[in-house]
């Protein structure tokens, strides 16, 4: 996969079919946009592509928005790679590019910039100056520029559209299942495991400590079923995000505990996978409560984890 900044380091690829979005999350609405587009390059011998943009337009637009993302860049890029995408080509998103009407859009960016001969994006999708582009205008414009418009329609989730937005909520008051349901996946936090106050030692379970991404979406404080993963092994594991209150309020941390292994994960990378949200936090009138909660905790955690799926493993 090629990954190209700005239009003028873009090389011209054989009949481009584009899409366009920022695709944070990477969830179920886009991975079907995505396949539309490479199937169709696959039929038509052309290059699967989608153009994106660097930074965030919110971050631009409305600096004052508290913006945060479901997935890293790499991330991002890696799904991108996993669905069959060849090329993707950031533009820097600034005040002055978002000034472009939408005719200077579709001249400078898709016809001379792209070359663009095939493109999808959302029935919604709204581009130029106050975002007062439509899809009407693209279809115009595509008729004399040589390029066809494919409007996607939204997907829908227990008759909700799939989008960011919602799963950003989601994933904010808890509800990690609902937010996996749209995503397509467990959503997940990675991280380098960082000493503590070793408080989960004494309570009898112990804790790998992550520190919060301060520009990731972050579960709502509370127990969760999860799954940790260190290098290429899975641990079924029970997880707390919170600032610890039985204690006085500390640092927001992410605290994970291993329910089948003891592993010395101090300095290593690992990655939690947020199943379901077993309880909201909680302050204790003693540490002997908060154990006998934290035991109660981790059954539930088991009875989740029991009814999960497993992951098909081949020869």
């Amino acid at each position: 996969m090629d990954i190209t900044q700005g239009l003028a380091a873009h090389r011209r690829v054989p009949h481009p079919v584009l899409t366009i979005g920022n695709f944070d999350g990477q969830h179920l609405g886009h991975r079907a946009l995505l396949r539309d587009v490479v199937r169709l390059a696959g039929e038509a011998g052309g290059t699967p592509m989608v153009l994106t943009f660097d930074p965030h337009p919110v971050k631009v637009l409305a600096p004052q928005v508290d913006l945060r993302f479901l997935t890293t860049p790499d991330e991002k890029l890696a799904y991108f790679r996993e669905a069959g995408i060849a090329e993707v080509l950031f533009l820097e998103f600034t005040t002055a590019f978002a000034a472009l009407t939408p005719d200077q859009f579709m001249q400078l960016v898709l016809r001379d910039g792209v070359g663009v001969k095939e493109l999808f994006v959302g029935e919604h999708f709204a581009f130029g100056k106050g975002r007062t582009g439509r899809i009407a205008d693209l279809i115009r414009f595509g008729r004399d520029a040589g390029f066809q418009v494919h409007p996607v329609q939204p997907l829908r989730v227990a008759g909700e559209i799939v989008s960011s937005t919602r799963i950003r909520q989601l994933i904010q008051g808890g509800d990690v299942r609902g937010a996996s349901k749209c995503l397509g996946r467990h959503y997940a936090l990675s991280g380098a495991v960082v000493a503590g106050e070793q408080r989960g030692q004494t309570l009898g379970w112990p804790t790998a400590n992550l520190r919060l991404p301060p520009d990731r979406v972050i579960p709502a404080d509370g127990v969760y079923a999860t799954k940790t993963l260190w290098g290429t092994r899975v641990f079924e594991s029970v997880a707390y995000i919170g600032t610890r209150p039985t204690f006085g309020a500390g640092e927001r941390l992410l605290e994970v505990s291993l329910l089948d292994a003891q592993e010395n994960l101090y300095g290593q990378t690992i990655r939690v996978e947020f199943v379901e949200r077993v309880r909201g936090d909680q302050t204790f009138r003693n540490a002997e409560e908060l154990s006998a909660c934290i035991a109660r905790d981790v059954q539930q955690a088991r009875q989740v984890l029991k009814a999960e799926p497993q992951p098909v493993t081949g020869a």
